[in-house]
């Protein structure tokens, strides 16, 4: 399973969606290995379809077939309400759809889509400073218990 930690700093992530995606030659004995990247990735619905861009999928080594641009746009599939969904969605200012993780359901390629808005540097900060409290708070209690 392939994550896309950045997203969740980046953006408050307020529905997910999961999708099948539509992958060719080796791109799927590529992602087997864990050589894709979702960091700059997102998709957006265009003409009734929904496309995932610059997700980099590299070459897989071994393969004998045309290699295949990495940062190729690749169609997402998902039932017609779910697109109607979630054009309505991305057509409100300051959304967007970000890939949260890449992993492999019963033979089938899924992406989790996250429906985000960009959160605010003092925003990013917080969340920083929050995360160090709690960590701090847990090293505290866990020296607590050891003695």
């Amino acid at each position: 399973m392939l994550r896309n930690r950045r997203a969740r700093y980046e953006y408050h992530i307020e529905d997910t969606i999961e999708a099948g995606i539509a992958l060719h030659g080796a791109e799927v004995k590529s992602i087997r290995l864990g050589n894709a990247n979702l960091t700059d990735g997102y998709a957006k619905v265009e003409s009734g379809e929904v496309w995932l861009y610059d997700v980099h999928i590299a070459h897989y080594r071994w393969s004998h077939h045309a290699e295949l641009p990495p940062r190729r746009r690749r169609k997402l599939l998902l039932k017609k309400q779910e697109i109607r969904k979630l054009r309505r969605a991305t057509e409100q200012k300051g959304y967007t759809l970000v890939p949260l993780s890449l992993y492999f359901w019963r033979g089938h390629a899924k992406v989790e889509l996250g429906l985000g808005r960009g959160k605010h540097t003092f925003e990013k900060r917080q969340a920083i400073a929050e995360r160090d409290a709690k960590r701090d708070l847990d090293r505290s209690m866990s020296d607590r218990h050891r003695e």
